[in-house]
């Protein structure tokens, strides 16, 4: 079958068929003059199945489930966000605009052009208040995506429009949910937008630098990437009616392990480790030696390459082609072609982002965080439209009781 009669059978736009392909659920072939194909018997068994709304799919390579949406989609390499290329947005884009094209997909809103409404994009002075006496009690210690996790909470409890869950409701809790996460953090507060004001909290105590764009770039990279984990527990969350600011609390728990956004932090203590290009051999040798994969390399999506990755890492190098950290970077890059070990990640990239700017440790998760913070509420506000909760099933696989 034709790409246009599979998509006819069943029901679904061409964009949500290949969407189906990047997540495994359907195989996509190519006849000998190069057009897709599908086997119409895959396409039938899928049909029978029903849309694979809210369903699990026993298809996919890594039992995944598939939820149909229309904020991104994963092309071969990149993700691209309504339809437009993530990374033609990072190359000029403001953080701001990307968001707000996440969550509503409005003809009115240019993603790709500057923002002149920076003071939409503000929370309470009440707010922000809150968020920064709720870390009085942490340790100096605390690495940012955790004082994140104690932001949120505070910044919910001073929002009266955390229940509203009308669309243009959600659009405001999130600007003023962003930039409340931004401003409570410790460091000096900054006049601009989203990336100006993040780069004086995790920046050093210089003024602004070149390698701020690159932080503009990594927040719109990392804004949005379908049904991530922290994705997905976002929309559970939603589905049941919880307020945006809780769905965010379920994104930013699931983003902290060490197999998604706390990757980043992995890749950091790499390049601290190894110090210096003479001494990646023995960091990335040792690892292996000790049965540890190696952070910041590959992607269970994007194989081989994570374009993503190197167009941040591409930014990087053009601001600060001398710094002593992408030295680091490309001998670790160079120590895993030969050991025939993937290419670099997106979290390899940030991490490069963050030894490079100077950031303190674990800043890499919380640019993590709050980028995602994003998209988690472009499908935390989709999922308010549907009526019915997400609910999964488990294939039981205990012992027999008494009613088998």
């Amino acid at each position: 079958m034709t790409a246009a009669e599979a998509a006819d059978r069943l029901g679904v736009k061409l964009a949500t068929l290949y969407a189906y392909v990047s997540r495994g659920v359907l195989t996509r072939r190519r006849s000998s003059t190069g057009q897709s194909v599908f086997a119409a018997d895959e396409i039938e068994r899928l049909a029978r199945r029903g849309r694979p709304r809210r369903t699990s799919a026993p298809a996919g390579p890594h039992g995944e489930v598939v939820i149909e949406s229309r904020v991104t989609s994963l092309g071969a390499d990149r993700p691209y966000y309504r339809g437009r290329d993530a990374l033609d947005l990072a190359r000029s884009a403001a953080f701001e605009s990307v968001a707000e094209w996440l969550w509503t997909g409005e003809e009115s809103v240019d993603p790709s052009q500057p923002r002149a409404d920076e003071a939409e994009w503000r929370a309470v002075p009440t707010a922000v208040a809150a968020g920064r006496a709720a870390q009085s009690g942490l340790p100096r210690s605390t690495l940012p995506l955790e004082r994140l996790q104690v932001i949120v909470p505070a910044l919910a409890a001073s929002d009266p429009l955390r229940a509203n869950l009308d669309p243009a409701a959600v659009v405001d809790v999130g600007r003023a949910l962003i930039a409340g996460m931004v401003d409570s953090l410790p460091g000096p507060d900054a006049p601009g937008g989203i990336t100006n004001r993040l780069w004086a909290k995790l920046g050093p105590a210089r003024p602004r630098s070149k390698l701020a764009d690159a932080l503009r770039a990594a927040l719109v990279i990392l804004a949005d990437h379908e049904l991530a984990a922290s994705t997905l527990a976002v929309r559970v969350a939603a589905s049941v009616r919880a307020d945006p600011y809780a769905a965010v609390m379920a994104g930013l728990a699931t983003v902290s392990g060490p197999l998604h956004g706390g990757a980043s932090l992995g890749a950091e203590r790499l390049l601290i480790e190894a110090a210096t290009p003479s001494g990646v051999p023995d960091v990335i040798g040792l690892r292996l030696r000790q049965g540890e994969r190696v952070p910041g390399l590959g992607h269970m999506v994007y194989r081989p390459t994570d374009a993503r990755a190197m167009a941040l890492l591409e930014t990087v190098r053009s601001y600060a082609a001398s710094h002593p950290a992408l030295a680091v970077a490309d001998a670790i890059l160079a120590e895993a072609r030969l050991r025939r070990l993937p290419e670099p990640n997106i979290d390899f990239a940030l991490a490069v982002l963050t030894r490079a700017a100077g950031m303190p440790i674990g800043s890499g998760e919380a640019i993590f965080a709050i980028a995602r913070t994003a998209g988690w509420l472009a499908h935390a506000r989709e999922e308010y439209a549907h009526r019915t909760r997400l609910r999964l099933r488990a294939v039981y696989s205990g012992p027999a009781g008494p009613m088998s």
